[in-house]
């Protein structure tokens, strides 16, 4: 089975950015038309993404050097999110601390060959999924330290240091953001039937080949996110993976 670019994709794609629309507005949600510009910026990422993969895919040094620069971007797309660019580098660290050790791993047991072909989708997904799991655990990290400076202040005047106290505000905040991955294995083949295993099965491969690289994402991807919140929570403790607002109001 596949899906050829054509005019019934077309329509399709034109219905459902429709009904997107149709909510936004029902529900009175801000910029309406945001999703139309998101589906037109996704429509070129996607073109053009395409086609430097074909481009590249088959030489292992110009796969690893398009992962870099995948990273690159999803480092920068978390910073914005969380509003903590000039933290950019305690970002790459919290991610890459995640990230590396799957990729290791994979490599090693061989369950991936260390061909492009293989590493850009598989480490590709994995990225992505580092990047959401590092912003859902600084956005929900920062919120709590906004919201609760007072407890922060309270835990500094009992003789906590600025790490400890920080800790008391954020720790339990840490699980929330693991709760999106912890809930996608979960409900894997059953709720839903996540990419990895679509795409093995449309490229003709078996179900239980398809299950295989199913499951070998979505722990990799469970691993990634683990690793990446627990390293970040650490950064925001000693006050370096903070926002400036936050880096000037948690003066120990």
């Amino acid at each position: 089975m596949t899906i050829d670019p054509g005019l019934p994709v077309a329509l399709a794609v034109v219905a459902l950015l429709a009904v997107t629309v149709a909510g936004y507005l029902a529900g009175r949600l801000p910029r309406p038309a945001s999703p139309v510009l998101a589906m037109a910026r996704a429509v070129g990422q996607l073109g053009v993404a395409a086609l430097v993969i074909t481009a590249v895919v088959r030489s292992l040094v110009l796969s690893v050097l398009l992962l870099c620069a995948m990273f690159g971007v999803a480092v920068l797309t978390t910073v914005r999110r969380v509003e903590a660019p000039r933290a950019w580098p305690w970002a790459t660290v919290a991610m890459l601390s995640g990230l590396l050790p799957v990729v290791v791993v994979v490599l090693a047991t061989r369950t991936v060959p260390p061909t492009g072909l293989a590493l850009v989708p598989v480490v590709g997904i994995i990225a992505g999924n580092t990047m959401n799991g590092h912003t859902l655990t600084c956005r929900r990290a920062f919120a709590a330290l906004r919201e609760e400076h007072g407890q922060y202040e309270a835990a500094l005047s009992l003789g906590l240091s600025r790490a400890q106290a920080v800790e008391e505000v954020v720790h339990r905040r840490v699980p929330e953001a693991l709760v999106p991955g912890l809930d996608q294995v979960r409900t894997a083949g059953v709720v839903t039937l996540p990419g990895a295993f679509i795409g093995v099965l449309l490229g003709g491969g078996t179900p239980a080949q398809a299950a295989a690289a199913q499951v070998l994402v979505l722990v990799g991807i469970m691993a990634a996110q683990t690793v990446t919140a627990v390293v970040a929570e650490r950064l925001i403790g000693r006050a370096l993976l903070l926002p400036d607002d936050l880096r000037a109001s948690l003066r120990p």
